[in-house]
């Protein structure tokens, strides 16, 4: 049976509209409503048409230091948005330095060989422009950022490749930075969200990069400026990045610009790191990270999925939008909705060129631990063995694919859609067939895809919250570990 979707005109005005009743309640006032009676209002009818979205493609080209080049042509505002994709990130971080790649994106307009840091920003702020640049944990890329009006396209452009091509990396402003973090860390270790994530990714990944989700104060103190200079030197290549530009720009006039600032990158062979080999998934159990007197549990449940070019990437989208995508997703309404448990219930997936995580998530009263456990268990299970309804499942496809419609609006999001395309090895009519692929999926494939990557033989869970009250709770579903705030095992 064909998916069903609205025509897009009806979509906008249906989200425009649409919403859960009762989700302005807390959690205990909405406790006694049963999920039945849980009304979805001002829906529009559904008709039998596949909302149809086409791309506008980017033009491509190649300088002649290997540096690929995407221009998205979008005349809508006078603006125009670059986005340098590096490709070697975080997961790429020596072991003894983790935080390396991060610590080096992010000092990049701290001073160059033209600017200090303090003029840097005085020449992004005279133009009402931004510039930045990150490496996040667990993913293979560094990137860097600068957007504004297009009539200072030119000064954009010479900035972004200033900080790109002639970093300084003073040892003043990394003293400076050095201080910013060590706060920084600091303050997260406090926040029981920190603590599960970390824990949760080195239970799931091991000696595996990906096991990083932040710096230490180790790697903060022992970095110097000559890392930074050497990391950037080996890594920081035309041949080893991609650059995308989308607004009101003209192909024929923005090409000499950045033949202008980006055609003096000097290319250099460029290491490959090897990943190491992903382990193998440990059989489920249950973590705890001892909080004393916590008065919620932070709770992680998940375990390794795919990787973002696997054919299953779209039908897993699917049916994670199902199981808890949203507020009219099946975790939320049940442990929000029915039995006022928590503010909020979701799960998510976080594909790379490994086998990213699949992810439920949610943050209880510490008294509701028991019921909140056994509640996702009893969700995980129920997508797993039974045949998701049609109309549910028409209901989920139709949001995936308007969302998809509604964010083409803004030219970053196309540019990056593009750039995924490029750095991932998607099919070039990959976006094009987007719409069509989500419609293809039917009940059995949600079925099939849940019991591959919701592994229930493998499933690690990881609970933050206080030992005193919740650790005899979480014996039941399985074998115990327990560690401190430290991250020290403790049992």
């Amino acid at each position: 049976m064909k998916r069903t979707f609205l025509a897009l005109l009806i979509v906008i005005v249906a989200l425009g509209t649409s919403r859960v009743t009762l989700l302005g309640q807390g959690p205990e006032e909405s406790k006694s409503v049963p999920l039945s009676q849980v009304v979805r209002l001002n829906r529009a009818p559904v008709n039998k048409e596949i909302l149809r979205v086409k791309l506008p493609r980017p033009r491509e080209f190649k300088l002649d230091n290997g540096l690929d080049v995407l221009v998205l042509e979008r005349h809508k505002l006078p603006t125009v948005s670059f986005m340098l994709w590096i490709k070697t990130g975080a997961l790429d971080d020596p072991r003894d330095l983790p935080g390396l790649a991060g610590f080096t994106a992010e000092m990049l307009r701290e001073g160059t060989t033209h600017r200090s840091s303090a003029q840097i920003a005085k020449d992004v702020d005279d133009i009402g422009a931004s510039l930045g640049a990150s490496a996040g944990f667990g993913n293979n890329t560094s990137s860097v950022t600068a957007s504004g009006l297009v009539e200072n396209t030119d000064r954009i452009l010479e900035l972004m490749s200033d900080v790109v091509l002639n970093p300084t990396f003073p040892d003043d402003e990394l003293a400076k930075f050095k201080k910013r973090r060590l706060a920084d860390l600091q303050q997260m270790r406090s926040e029981p969200s920190f603590l599960a994530r970390e824990r949760f990714y080195s239970v799931l990944y091991g000696d595996f990069p990906a096991s990083e989700v932040a710096a230490t104060p180790e790697s903060v103190n022992k970095v110097t400026r000559d890392e930074l200079e050497k990391f950037h030197s080996e890594y920081y290549a035309p041949n080893n990045a991609i650059l995308g530009v989308a607004g009101d720009v003209d192909y024929d006039s923005i090409v000499p610009l950045i033949k202008k600032y980006f055609g003096g990158w000097q290319s250099h062979p460029v290491n490959d790191p090897r990943l190491p080999p992903l382990p193998k998934p440990s059989a489920a159990k249950v973590v705890l990270v001892d909080r004393p007197d916590s008065v919620q549990t932070n709770i992680l449940a998940g375990n390794q999925a795919l990787r973002r070019n696997d054919p299953d990437y779209i039908p897993l989208v699917v049916t994670n939008h199902i199981l808890g995508g949203g507020p009219a997703a099946r975790l939320f309404l049940d442990l929000r909705e029915e039995k006022g448990y928590t503010y909020g219930a979701y799960s998510y997936m976080t594909p790379d060129i490994y086998p990213g995580p699949w992810i439920a998530s949610t943050e209880v009263r510490t008294a509701v631990t028991d019921g909140s456990m056994q509640a996702l268990m009893d969700e995980f299970r129920k997508i797993r063995n039974e045949d998701v309804p049609e109309k549910e499942l028409d209901e989920a496809q139709r949001a995936i694919v308007s969302s998809f419609a509604l964010s083409l609006e803004s030219p970053t999001t196309l540019l990056r859609s593009w750039l995924t395309v490029d750095y991932y090895k998607l099919s070039p009519d990959y976006w094009d067939q987007y719409p069509e692929d989500v419609a293809k999926v039917t009940p059995q494939v949600v079925k099939e895809t849940a019991q591959k990557y919701i592994d229930l033989d493998h499933l690690q869970v990881v609970c933050v919250g206080s030992g005193k009250d919740i650790k005899d709770v979480l014996k039941k579903y399985g074998p115990l570990e327990v560690y401190d705030t430290n991250g020290k095992r403790i049992e």
